[in-house]
C-alpha cells in the first residue's frame, strides 16, 4: 500500500479564485439513487442555478423530467459542460468514473461534488487529488451524515474531554440492501453491486462512513483486517453483502460493520473513552457515565453548513477550502483503509499502512 498524505484539513492549491458571481450547477448522471432528493433540491436553490443535467439513459431522463420539469437536458456530459459552463458539477455516477469526470472538470475551473466514495480505488482517489491540486479545483465527497447536527454535538463534547481520551470506536452503517426495482433502482442496483463499478459491495458502500469515522476521531490506522460474508448469493452473486471491518491504533481500536442484510437502517456510533461513552444516531447524542445517561442538546447548524450546495458555494465564495467529513485529504485516507481491507480479505491477514 502507498502511504496516505497527512489529513490536513486546508491546503493552498486547492483555492481558487472566489466565486462572485450566481452559481452555475451542473448534473452529470442519474445512476446514483441519492440523484433522486438532491436533484429536486437544486433545482429550487435560490442563491443558484441549476443549468442542466446531463444523463443518456432515456428511462432516467424522462423521471428526471417529471420530478424537475423545466430542466435542460443533455446526452452528453461534456456537451452540457462546454455550452453552459457550470461553476460546480455534481456527479451521481458510478465509482469508478469519478476520476473521469475530474479530469474533464479540473482544466476547466470546474469544483466537482461526489456521492460517497471519492473514488473506486485508492489509486484513483490519489490521482484526483493531484489533479484538483494541480488546476485548483475543489473536490468535495458527500456523505448523508455530515449535515446531521448530532455528528458535531459528539465530536464536540469528545473534544471536550468529557469521557476521557478516545481509544475506541464501535459503528453500524446498512440496512436490508439496495433495492432493484423501478427507475430510479434499477439501474443503481446493476453498477452498485458490480465489484468493479462500486470498488466492492456492501465493504465499500457502508465501510466507507466507517472508516470516515475512524479517520475522524483517531487518525490513520497502523493496522486494518477485514471480513466479509455472502449471505444472499441469489441477489447479490457478484460481491459481499456483509462486511467487518477492524482499524488498529497504537493506543486504541475501531470495530465497525457495514451490511445489506440488516433488519432495519443504521447509522450508529459508539465513542468510548475511558470515564465514559457517546451514543450517537441521526437524531440523538447521549452522554453515558457509569449507570448514568443523559441526553445532550443538538442545535440545528449554520445555514451555510447544512446542506453540501450551500456549504460548497459559502466555501467558493470566501476562497477557502472544504473542510471535516467531506474534504479531500480524509476522503482519500477511506479510500487507502477500503483499499487495504480488500488485500486483507484476500489474505485472511491484518495489513500494516506503511
Amino acid at each position: 500500500m502507498k502511504p496516505a498524505q497527512a489529513l490536513v484539513l486546508f491546503c493552498p492549491l486547492l483555492l481558487h479564485a472566489q466565486l462572485t458571481e450566481k452559481p452555475r450547477l451542473g448534473v452529470v448522471g442519474l445512476v446514483h439513487s441519492h440523484a433522486w432528493d438532491r436533484v429536486p433540491r437544486m433545482a429550487k436553490l435560490a442563491d443558484a442555478d441549476l443549468i442542466g443535467i446531463a444523463e443518456p439513459n432515456p428511462e432516467l431522463v424522462a423521471e428526471v423530467k417529471k420530478r424537475v420539469p423545466n430542466a435542460e437536458t443533455f446526452a452528453d456530459y461534456k456537451q452540457m459542460i462546454e455550452l453552459k459552463k457550470p461553476h460546480i458539477v455534481w456527479a451521481f455516477v458510478e465509482n469508478n468514473r469519478h476520476l473521469e469526470v475530474v479530469e474533464y472538470c479540473a482544466p476547466r475551473k470546474i469544483h466537482v461534488i461526489f456521492e460517497k466514495p471519492l473514488a473506486s480505488t485508492y489509486k484513483d482517489a490519489l490521482k484526483i487529488r493531484d489533479i484538483a491540486k494541480k488546476h485548483g479545483i475543489q473536490v468535495m465527497t458527500n456523505y448523508q451524515m455530515a449535515w446531521w447536527p448530532t455528528q458535531y454535538v459528539a465530536k464536540a463534547e469528545a473534544e471536550r474531554g468529557s469521557i476521557g481520551q478516545v481509544y475506541r470506536l464501535r459503528g453500524v452503517v446498512g440496512h436490508g440492501g439496495p433495492g432493484s426495482q423501478g427507475v430510479t433502482n434499477k439501474f443503481f442496483f446493476q453498477w452498485l453491486t458490480d465489484p468493479v463499478q462500486n470498488g466492492a459491495g456492501a465493504l465499500m458502500d457502508f465501510g466507507c462512513y466507517n472508516a470516515l469515522w475512524s479517520l475522524w476521531y483517531l487518525g490513520r490506522p497502523e493496522s486494518v483486517y477485514a471480513s466479509v460474508n455472502h449471505l444472499r448469493p441469489e441477489t447479490f452473486p457478484k460481491v459481499e453483502d456483509n462486511s467487518l471491518l477492524v482499524l488498529t491504533y497504537k493506543n486504541g481500536m475501531g470495530i465497525f460493520e457495514g451490511s445489506w442484510d440488516l433488519p432495519r437502517g443504521f447509522q450508529d456510533l459508539e465513542v468510548f473513552g475511558r470515564s465514559g461513552s457517546l451514543y450517537m444516531t441521526r437524531e440523538r447524542v447521549e452522554l453515558r457515565k457509569g449507570r448514568e445517561a443523559q441526553e445532550l442538546a443538538v442545535t440545528p447548524l449554520a445555514p451555510d453548513r447544512d446542506d453540501p450546495v450551500t456549504y460548497m458555494i459559502s466555501r467558493l465564495r470566501a476562497g477557502k477550502p472544504v473542510e471535516g467529513l467531506t474534504a479531500l485529504e480524509i476522503n482519500v485516507g477511506v479510500n487507502e483503509v477500503i483499499d487495504a481491507a480488500l488485500e486483507s480479505i484476500k489474505t485472511g491477514h491484518a495489513v500494516k499502512l506503511r
